[in-house]
C-alpha cells in the first residue's frame, strides 16, 4: 500500500493541516479495522484516509483519527483526490467520494480541490446553561460572548458547537478545559468545538479555532467540516450571500496557518474546497 503525508488547505510545505493517506489497489480488499487504526494511531495525524477506487470516477474513503473511526474528514478528503491528481491515477474534472457520511460530488481542479458536503442542519440551541458551560471550558468571559449567536450544535457530516466569540484576541487566549470539553462532547454528542471571530469588513469571512479531543484531537489547524458547518450557520444568519467564496482561517494558535475556503451554490449546496501539497510518500510495510 502507498503512503503520502499531505498539507490540506495550504500550498506551503508544513503548513496546514497534516493528514495521511492509503491508496490501496484496485483488487485489495479494505484491511481489517483494527489496522487501519493502527496505521492511523502510528501517524499520529489528526485524520488517516484509507482511499480505494470502485469505478472509473468513484472513489471509497474511510477515516480513522488516533482514537477511532469517523464517518467524514474534509481536509483528508482534499488531501486524498490531491494525491490521486499528483499521482496521475486522475484528471481534474467530476469525480465521486463515497463515504459513511453518504456519496458526495468532488471537483478536482489544477490547483485546488472543492468538495461538496452533506446538507448543513442545526441539530440543536444550547440552552443558557449549556452556553455557559462551553464557554467556561474555555475560559471566555461574558464579555466576549456576542448577542445574537447563541452556541448550537450544527452538522455537515459532523455535529459540532460552533461557539462565536467577540475579538480575535479573545479566540487566541482561548484556554481548553480539555476533561471538560470531552464531558460535554459525550454529552451533547459531539465531534468537537468550533469557535469563531467574524471580522466586521468579512476579510476573512471568520478566524477559526477547533477542538475535538473527545477523539483524541486536542487542537486542529484545518478542519472541513467544521466549517462547512459554519459556512450554514452563517448563511442562516445572512451574513455570507449565495455563490460567493468565502474564506476560513484557522490554525494560527498552532504556528500552522491554514486557509479553507467554501461557497453555498444557488441550489443550497455546501462545498468546501482549497489546496494541498504532498510532504512525503513511500511504501506501507506489512
Amino acid at each position: 500500500m502507498q503512503l503520502f503525508i499531505v498539507d490540506a488547505f495550504t500550498d506551503q510545505l508544513f503548513g496546514g493541516n497534516q493528514a495521511g493517506v492509503v491508496l490501496l489497489r484496485a483488487e485489495q480488499a479494505f484491511p481489517e479495522d483494527s489496522l487501519m487504526q493502527n496505521v492511523a494511531a502510528e501517524l499520529k495525524h489528526s485524520e488517516t484516509a484509507f482511499v480505494k477506487q470502485m469505478d472509473t470516477d468513484t472513489f471509497q474513503l474511510r477515516y480513522f483519527t488516533p482514537e477511532g473511526e469517523v464517518p467524514l474528514c474534509g481536509h483528508a478528503t482534499v488531501s486524498s483526490f490531491t494525491v490521486l491528481r499528483e499521482q496521475g491515477k486522475i484528471a481534474c474534472g467530476n469525480l465521486l467520494a463515497q463515504t459513511n457520511a453518504g456519496r458526495l460530488n468532488v471537483s478536482v481542479e489544477p490547483d485546488r480541490i472543492w468538495l461538496e458536503m452533506p446538507q448543513g442542519e442545526i441539530v440543536k440551541t444550547l440552552s443558557q446553561e449549556e452556553s455557559d458551560q462551553v464557554y467556561a471550558a474555555y475560559q471566555i468571559q461574558a464579555a466576549e460572548q456576542p448577542r445574537g449567536f447563541q452556541p448550537c450544535v450544527v452538522k455537515a457530516g459532523l455535529a459540532d458547537v460552533l461557539l462565536s466569540v467577540k475579538s480575535k484576541e479573545a479566540l487566541d487566549h482561548a484556554i481548553q478545559n480539555r476533561e471538560e470539553v470531552i464531558r460535554l462532547s459525550q454529552e451533547l454528542g459531539l465531534v468537537g468545538m468550533h469557535l469563531f471571530f467574524c471580522p466586521e469588513n468579512g476579510e476573512p469571512t471568520a478566524y477559526c479555532r477547533n477542538f475535538a479531543p473527545l477523539f483524541g484531537i486536542d487542537e486542529e489547524s484545518a478542519t472541513g467540516t467544521s466549517n462547512a458547518a459554519l459556512t450554514y450557520y452563517l448563511g442562516k444568519q445572512n451574513r455570507i450571500q449565495l455563490n460567493q467564496i468565502n474564506s476560513f482561517v484557522q490554525g494560527e494558535a498552532m504556528g500552522k496557518r491554514s486557509v479553507i475556503q467554501s461557497r453555498i451554490d444557488s441550489d443550497g449546496s455546501i462545498w468546501i474546497g482549497g489546496s494541498a501539497v504532498i510532504s512525503i510518500c513511500g511504501e506501507l510495510k506489512l
